[in-house]
């Protein structure tokens, strides 16, 4: 049986683990670690420029398409961002009548809930 000492969520939990077809396998959480684990990081890219609206993401997910660039005028409904998330393709739409300001992200990236995309002024 080997030891070994998981961390998940900042919780570190002491586990046992039984090789090949043993059936035991157990887990407690560990004594407290002496340093506190890190606080969440925000959003990145969380401030929109200076009088515009954010337009940020809704949903965790990759950019896998952005056909508008700063200072483009843009119409409500307008596609901004397209966002994968759960295997589908999200379009991020203009929430009205704008110039981009600011386009935050790029082709390929990760982003998190509430990540700002565009800004739009």
């Amino acid at each position: 049986m080997k030891n070994l000492k998981i961390t998940v969520n900042g919780i570190t939990y002491d586990v046992q683990v039984e090789e090949a077809d043993g059936s035991s396998v157990s887990a407690a959480p560990a004594a407290p670690a002496a340093a506190a684990p890190a606080p969440a990081a925000a959003p990145k890219k969380a401030a929109p420029a200076a009088g515009g609206e954010a337009v940020s993401s809704p949903m965790p997910g990759t950019i896998i398409n952005v056909p508008v660039k700063a200072g483009q005028a843009v119409k409500a409904g307008e596609v901004l961002v397209i966002l994968e998330a759960m295997k589908m393709e999200n379009e991020i739409k203009a929430p009205k009548d704008a110039t981009v300001i600011s386009v935050n992200v790029t082709k390929g990236e990760s982003v998190d809930t509430g990540t700002l995309l565009v800004t739009l002024g």
